[in-house]
């Protein structure tokens, strides 16, 4: 059986594919959403000085962090419902369930990376907003969390593109991503090769873009300093050099 390249171009014009991948993506911003709420909480914890918080957000992200996020998303879509009737409704869907699942996954990494951006940030600062009668919470919001993100972009970017390759798990609990709509069409078929590139077609365009999207985001947070406009000649007069 030889490659078909009108199967391939026609999966690629394949409505279905793009729908599939549009919902790999707001699963994975989803995901990342939950898993940054979650993550910053987890964090805070893991810096708290109290010793309670530290164990209970040390156990989150040892527990999520062990446990396969396959495993995770089959006990939320099969186990939980039979636990709790509310989960049987018609508004528990695969797709709730998997960016939950996804998301309280990735809040164990989401953690660890926030809680080193804000490790990363000099408590002379904080202590320095503090003496100018910052509350606690403007010189978290105005001071540390400006710098922290800075620091926190690029490993960030990362776990996102990786979030909209893991969407594809989200497979096992009927969500019609990506993955899935090559999934059906190999199935119907058996044309393995068309539908499965067809889906990396797409998957390397997402990555692609989010890649330069990343790029651009981390480059509007590049810090420059105002001191690095052109300083005076030493053959200038005094008071002709370059105002600021």
């Amino acid at each position: 059986m030889e490659f078909d390249v009108n199967i391939f171009v026609q999966q690629l014009v394949n409505p279905s594919y793009l729908s599939g991948a549009f919902l790999s993506v707001a699963v994975a911003v989803l995901s990342l959403i939950l898993a940054t709420a979650i993550g910053f909480a987890v964090a805070l914890g893991r810096t708290s000085r109290s010793r309670i918080a530290q164990g209970v957000a040390g156990i989150y992200t040892w527990f999520f962090r062990a446990i396969p996020a396959l495993l995770v998303l089959l006990i939320i879509w099969n186990a939980l419902p039979q636990l709790f009737p509310v989960l049987r409704q018609d508004w528990f869907s695969p797709f709730i369930a998997a960016f939950i699942g996804l998301g309280i996954v990735e809040a164990a990494f989401m953690a660890e990376i926030i809680r080193s951006a804000l490790l990363s940030i000099d408590e002379g600062q904080a202590l320095a907003g503090r003496a100018l009668g910052m509350s606690p919470v403007k010189v978290m919001l105005k001071v540390v969390l400006p710098q922290a993100i800075r620091t926190a972009l690029p490993p960030t970017g990362n776990e996102f593109i990786g979030l909209v390759k893991f969407s594809s798990l989200a497979s096992v609990i009927s969500l019609q991503e990506l993955l899935t709509t090559a999934q059906v069409g190999v199935n119907i078929t058996f044309r393995y090769a068309e539908y499965y590139a067809a889906a990396i077609v797409y998957y390397l365009i997402i990555v692609s873009l989010l890649t330069l999207l990343q790029s651009y985001v981390e480059k509007k947070f590049v810090w420059t300093s105002r001191s690095k406009s052109k300083k005076p000649s030493i053959l200038e007069p005094v008071g002709q050099g370059v105002q600021s």
